[in-house]
């Protein structure tokens, strides 16, 4: 699966992908900033990799000009609640004080909400990471209660507010990209494989959120205008 819009495309990984984000995850600018800190092994990666390849966590390789450059998940998705936990990382720490990661942000964020008809997203930021935290502000994240002395705390994220509060985010990236403004997902015969095909098939085709559909050879593409 692929998403696309403003020039970002993001790959849900495979089995291919794993040992550069290994490489990625133990780099010094990198590990720091994480949850788990310590170093990872290719076999905890590849068991890693067997754990999330399903339908309920959504781990995306970021591409911008044809380079890769870092890794945004929505993970540990509750299709009840409609819930679910974010993350990013940007490999390339020339790109990190860049718009990019604003860029990839809005897919991941409208992605989740219009495409998977989510509720609500959730982020956890270590309390000194400042950066992260004024980054996730801007998107109109806000810290859960009882999380204020905690190492690790825990951010939320509704649709209204994001639909509020990064409203100047979405109307600044659609004027510079205006040729490019068009959120497109495409389905990929690997993605039967793990019922992503199937799954995301049944939200779109049942939601209210105005789309169009292609078939072209192996692939669906759906496009959000």
């Amino acid at each position: 699966m692929k998403l696309q819009k403003y020039g970002v495309e993001l790959r849900r990984i495979t089995a291919g992908d794993i040992e550069l984000l290994r490489q990625w995850r133990n780099s010094s600018h990198i590990q720091p900033y994480m949850n788990y800190r310590e170093y990872i092994t290719p076999e905890m990666q590849e068991t890693w990799f067997h754990s999330i390849d399903n339908i309920n966590n959504f781990y995306y390789i970021i591409w911008f000009e044809g380079r890769q450059i870092g890794l945004f998940n929505e993970k540990d998705i509750d299709w009840e609640s409609r819930t679910s936990e974010t993350g990013m990382f940007i490999a390339d720490p020339g790109l990190i004080d860049s718009h990019i990661p604003i860029l990839v942000s809005l897919v991941l964020c409208q992605a989740g909400f219009y495409i998977l008809n989510g509720k609500a997203t959730y982020a956890r930021i270590i309390r000194s990471n400042t950066r992260a935290i004024e980054f996730s502000k801007s998107f109109g994240y806000v810290m859960c209660p009882g999380e204020e002395e905690k190492e690790h705390q825990k951010y939320g994220l509704t649709r209204e507010r994001f639909e509020n509060t990064a409203a100047r985010l979405i109307a600044a990236a659609d004027k510079v990209y205006n040729n490019n403004i068009i959120l497109t997902a495409v389905l990929e015969e690997h993605d039967r494989e793990n019922g992503v095909w199937q799954l995301i098939e049944n939200i779109v085709e049942n939601s209210p959120v105005p789309h169009e559909r292609e078939d072209i050879d192996n692939c669906r593409i759906y496009r959000f205008p």
